[in-house]
């Protein structure tokens, strides 16, 4: 596989700079069809200075003062894909549900997917979810049923829940009835149906006078559902922020409102459902369903800030000394863009999507850049990669946020997704992981966007667009760069845009005795998808590039696994038994090639040897702690090393990289004399130089040794200049730009 455009630059974050994880509090705002420019720095406030009326947004926009804005942040073209990509970190090439598919209810998301909720309760978050779901169970409105329990909230981490399981009864903000957690004993998936009801709310002292609910006889005896999950959100973090201050344990909060998708007309059925608009004045020339969208927008808004006053004062009492805003990550963002051709109208009066190209369900910019913005006191401020009140063009996907989440955890974040941690960049501690490309499908339409080009592909077509100079995409500039064209495509198909509807990643097992050979198909567990006696998917046979693999030593004693011919898939994890102390160890053999599209990882207590063999990723290769990465041959993909990296021989070049090479402080190099480490990109030194002389060296004082060339190199060996080997020979580390030497003394 060949790595054809815009190498990677290695980051490590908070693991490889030396800092645990301060495990913060993490509140998502995830809001349904909200157009990129319909909040203030997208758009909104050049409509105030000019005098137009603008979305009522007072909290998103303290929100952004006090935050960042992520002016290149994506989704994914509609709803259902976007949550799954959300949830698992898969892009649309990759998930199961890469678009608003009916049987998306019943199938997505998978035992085997793990999602935000899955990875950060087993951190010891306590998890909540309110919202549109969209998986798992009916879309009767008076008798829903659950459908298929493995792809539940409650199935996935999530402690506290109401939602609405199937999109197509989220159509509607007065559902009779919505999925709570926790639920009475023998509950089905955990989950059982409540009224839809604010009547828990009005009139308690302890809630404010929002939306004019205290002892209003007009509010509906069926509730808005957005008011609901908002009150419930509220109420979680009310008691978890309480309960952080007592005791430490952090919270994750995912607030799926529906709003502004349509319907817009329910929101009349509410007292008083125009205040705001009225108060502020000069709306009353607007449509009236541009009217409705606006107090839509400006009724959850009022939620939003609700909710982040009680972090800043969980208990109420007016003493904010108890606050926990510094400690909490506040993210607010859209699954994608803003309405289509039935809403022109909303798009056009308040230019919602702000001069970009199409709209939700289409593949350009209109459709899948979606408005973000982020928040962590503790963290942004003058002297932080990021700086509050800014906004910032670093390219972030929807499925960045569960690696970000698991490395802010401190939990490992699962192998081989296609999302990159951001958390380098929101902490400023180590080197941002940059991406290379963004993947999106919109029915016979695909996309890749990389950097400021992106490449659209449909039926016999290719159109490719600089978004930097061309905002609108309306200058197609393929016919300038046909190179750069069929590269990119290149990288789309082999991303899996064009499969069938249906298509995902399949997970497997290694089965193999000792000593098996990893391209036999009897060697691995076959993957099969079935709920209620249908059977949804079924993979079998040889390893494939849709492949998330494992082969993991759950034996008391060390095993060995062989790859004697090429294989390929999407991400391979090699792991031993680290409560037993057991090692697994994976032997490529001379001339082959093993390649992990996304990543080879090996873990704990697992040892990959090349011997004259090749590592082939089109992103990484990570070495765990305890984990070993050992022998000669070459490497294309940049390669982390948190654990050993072991090169052998004597003479010449032992291990060539194609890419970049970084280090942890706790890392260890380990090098023979005569034996070099060539790198072509960057290498990032902090950790350990180990020297070790193969039998026969023969060595002098003044001797010469190169240990490692690489493009540029950046930090030096921990422990000072001068290492010692187990012989008792020591030796003088020299570094220049380029080139690190051993001198023998």
């Amino acid at each position: 596989m060949k790595k054809v455009v815009f190498s990677l630059i290695g980051f490590f974050g908070l693991a490889l700079s030396g800092l645990a994880a301060e495990r913060p509090n993490i509140l998502y705002f995830y809001v349904d069809d909200m157009g990129w420019g319909s909040i203030g720095p997208n758009g909104q406030y050049e409509r105030e200075e000019e005098g137009l009326a603008r979305t009522l947004t007072p909290h998103l926009d303290r929100l952004a003062k006090e935050g960042v804005n992520f002016r290149r942040a994506y989704g994914c073209t509609v709803c259902s894909p976007a949550r799954s990509s959300q949830q698992t970190g898969f892009h649309q090439g990759h998930t199961f549900a890469d678009r608003n598919d009916p049987d998306n209810a019943k199938k997505a998301i998978r035992t085997e997917d793990l999602t935000m909720g899955d990875l950060l309760s087993k951190a010891g978050y306590v998890t909540g979810y309110w919202g549109k779901w969209g998986y798992g169970g009916s879309k009767s409105q008076e008798n829903p049923t659950i459908d298929n329990i493995q792809t539940l909230p409650t199935s996935h981490g999530y402690q506290h829940v109401v939602a609405e399981l199937h999109h197509v009864r989220a159509h509607t903000f007065f559902q009779p009835t919505l999925w709570t957690a926790p639920a009475k004993a023998g509950a089905i998936g955990g989950l059982e149906l409540k009224p839809n009801s604010m009547a828990k709310y009005q009139g308690d002292s302890r809630y404010p006078d929002f939306p004019a609910l205290q002892n209003r006889k007009d509010y509906p005896e069926v509730a808005y559902c957005d008011d609901v999950y908002a009150f419930a959100a509220l109420d979680f973090v009310r008691e978890n922020a309480i309960n952080y201050n007592k005791s430490g344990q952090p919270f994750l909060g995912v607030l799926a409102v529906q709003v502004p998708h349509s319907p817009f007309d329910e929101v009349e059925q509410l007292p008083e459902w125009d205040a705001a608009l009225r108060e502020k004045g000069g709306y009353d020339g607007f449509t009236g369903q541009t009217k409705q969208w606006l107090a839509m927008v400006s009724r959850i808004d009022a939620h939003f800030g609700n909710i982040l006053a009680a972090l800043e004062d969980p208990n109420g009492d007016g003493d904010t000394s108890d606050s926990v805003a510094d400690d909490t990550l506040v993210i607010y963002q859209s699954d994608n863009g803003g309405p289509g051709a039935k809403q022109d109208k909303v798009r056009g009066e308040l230019n919602i999507n702000g001069g970009l190209r199409g709209a939700k369900g289409t593949i350009f910019e209109g459709g899948i850049r979606v408005p973000t913005i982020m928040r962590w006191p503790a963290k942004f401020n003058a002297s932080s990669n990021l700086k509050r009140g800014t906004s910032t063009d670093l390219i972030v996907d929807v499925t960045d946020l569960l690696p970000t989440f698991c490395e802010l955890a401190g939990v490992e974040i699962p192998a081989g997704i296609d999302g990159v941690s951001l958390a380098p960049t929101l902490t400023g501690e180590g080197e941002q992981r940059k991406r290379d490309f963004v993947i999106h499908e919109a029915g016979k339409f695909q996309s890749i966007i990389s950097g400021k080009y992106k490449l659209i592909r449909s039926e016999g077509s290719l159109e490719l667009y600089d978004l930097v100079a061309d905002h609108g995409e309306s200058n197609d500039i393929s016919a300038k760069h046909p190179k750069m064209v069929k590269e990119l495509e290149a990288i789309m198909l082999a991303e899996r845009v064009d499969e069938p509807k249906g298509f995902a990643v399949t997970y497997h097992e290694w089965t193999g005795e000792e000593g098996g050979k990893a391209l036999e198909a009897s060697n691995w567990s076959d993957y099969v998808y079935e709920n209620a006696g249908i059977e949804y998917m079924r993979d079998e046979g040889s390893p494939q590039l849709s492949w998330v693999a494992r082969i993991r030593n759950e034996d008391t004693k060390n095993r060995t696994a062989m790859v004697d011919a090429n294989l390929e898939v999407l991400s391979l994890e090699v792991a031993g038994n680290e409560g037993a102390k057991k090692r697994q160890s994976l032997v490529v053999k001379k001339g082959v090639t093993l390649t992990g599209r996304n990543e080879i990882r090996v873990g704990g207590f697992a040892t990959l040897t090349m011997n004259n063999a090749n590592l082939s990723s089109a992103r990484w290769i990570e070495v765990m702690p305890r984990g070993v990465l050992r022998g000669r041959g070459e490497i294309e993909g940049d390669v982390y090393n948190k654990g050993r990296i072991a090169v052998w021989g004597t003479k010449g070049v032992g291990l060539s990289l194609s890419s970049d090479y970084a280090e942890a402080p706790n890392a260890i190099l380990e090098l023979r004399p005569g034996s070099r480490l060539e790198i072509e990109g960057s290498a990032r030194l902090s950790g350990s130089l180990v020297v070790v002389e193969g039998n026969g060296f023969e060595g002098k004082a003044g001797d010469r040794f190169e240990a490692l060339s690489a493009g540029s190199i950046d930090g030096i060996f921990r422990g000072g200049e001068i290492v010692e080997t187990k012989a008792g020979n020591r030796f003088r580390i020299e570094y220049s730009d380029t080139k690190v030497e051993l001198v023998m003394l």
